[in-house]
């Protein structure tokens, strides 16, 4: 058998063990390790797969990881999600939908700390779900709005995903966060566009709520205001250079802990809590990793990735029409693949194809997370709108996605804006010299 079709073999076997619902990491290491053994030897599969699992172990750039997993659940028990939400309320509600705006700004504001898109969503649903309601807000555009507001936090730094992309693909965690900046401002700002033209077009759908004084306003700001000298000081400093991406989190650690003491929350309990919960999530994203490094080398070693390349350039595409049509891949892979599925899957084989093509694997990052944000909305899987129902029971999931049909659209246009304009990726990066 040709490695090109052992290769391919491994993708179906990959594709299988996910459908049947063994744990990604797994499938990954499992059907990575089989196919070294194949082409290789057991003996070399072995040794590589110890190899692999010492360095990524050892690697001291991983240790970001879990800190700022840290950070945010530290965060998450000071209350940072219902001040956001409430803040922005307080500034926004007495619009036409006011409060969908306010969902998405405390998405982009808490997914600013937790660097998860399912904790976002979580987070700031169950916060803004009770009042969007109780103002007469129609379930579509409440539903709709918090599920695509909460991808912000897989691509607003701190992100989990380019910590992930950064170590697989070996690029500087800092500079893929200085990236990842503008563009998530502007997803954000297009999602508030959308809900702006629905509430333009049908008032019904987002109701006004009464307008809150000034100096409620100011209140609420004050509220909020160390939690965000502490996102600014932590990826404001990594910008400029004061310290690395792992000082960086663990000044933020520090910080966010003198932030929950003098907001009366810090105990040992929640302290251990939040450990036992940064421990498991990060035992599980290694996995994850281990099982990506192993399942990549497999492909490297197929020539797979190589061969993709030769038939892009055979059909002499452009580069421009080879993105457009990983978009749709991606797309259309997410629709029935967990986010981080997809990005480990695709990475090792898209990534050569986009130094082929001379990009920047830097954009490639910003790019890979933008479409797997996608497909954390995209129907069926959709895991967003399911993390969604889980807090609201009685809304069908139907009813979550059909709201989320606009915000689709949004998503489009905006990773279309990012293949047209690399720049909105690598201008920051550029400026700072991060």
């Amino acid at each position: 058998m040709s490695p090109e079709l052992t290769g391919l073999l491994g993708l179906i076997c990959l594709f299988v063990a996910l459908t049947v619902g063994i744990p990604i990491g797994v499938s990954l290491g499992i059907v990575g390790f089989g196919g070294l053994m194949l082409l290789l030897s057991p003996e070399a599969a072995v040794i590589k797969t110890g190899v692999i699992f010492f360095e990524v172990i050892s690697k001291y750039e991983l240790g970001v990881l879990p800190l700022f997993l840290l950070l945010a659940h530290l965060c998450f028990s000071a209350g940072a999600s219902r001040d956001f939400f409430d803040v922005a309320a307080r500034f926004m509600g007495h619009r036409r939908g006011g409060l969908a705006v306010a969902s998405i700004a405390g998405c982009a504001g808490f997914g600013a700390v937790s660097g998860s898109s399912l904790a976002t969503v979580a987070t700031v649903g169950s916060a803004a779900m009770p009042e969007m309601r109780k103002a007469g807000y129609q379930n579509q555009l409440a539903t709709g709005s918090l599920a695509a507001g909460g991808t912000l936090g897989a691509l607003i730094p701190p992100s989990g995903a380019l910590i992930v992309f950064g170590i697989i693909a070996e690029q500087s965690i800092g500079t893929l966060f200085a990236a990842a900046i503008i563009p998530g401002i502007t997803q954000a700002i297009f999602y508030i566009a959308t809900v702006m033209i629905l509430c333009t077009l049908n008032p019904s759908l987002g109701p006004r709520s009464p307008r809150v004084s000034w100096p409620h306003r100011i209140a609420g700001l004050k509220k909020i205001g160390d939690i965000a000298v502490l996102i600014l000081f932590v990826i404001g400093g990594m910008m400029i250079g004061l310290f690395t991406p792992s000082e960086a989190a663990s000044v933020g650690v520090a910080l966010t802990l003198v932030m929950c003491y003098f907001r009366g929350v810090l105990s040992v309990s929640l302290f251990k809590e939040a450990l036992f919960k940064t421990l498991l999530t990060s035992g599980m994203i290694y996995l994850i990793i281990i099982g990506a490094i192993i399942f990549g080398t497999f492909i490297s070693v197929t020539g797979l990735a190589t061969m993709l390349a030769e038939v892009i350039r055979s059909v002499d595409a452009s580069p421009v029409v080879a993105i457009i049509v990983m978009a749709i891949i991606l797309l259309a892979l997410g629709s029935f693949l967990d986010g981080l599925a997809l990005m480990l899957l695709t990475t090792p084989i898209f990534l050569p194809i986009i130094l082929e093509l001379g990009y920047s694997p830097i954009w490639f990052g910003i790019f890979l997370v933008r479409a797997m944000e996608t497909g954390f909305i995209l129907p069926p899987l959709g895991l967003n709108a399911y993390v969604l129902q889980g807090i609201v029971k009685d809304i069908p999931i139907t009813t979550i996605f059909r709201g989320i049909v606009p915000f689709l659209v949004a998503d489009v246009c905006h990773l279309s804006l990012i293949i047209a304009l690399p720049a909105l990726a690598l201008w920051l990066p550029s400026v700072t010299g991060v």
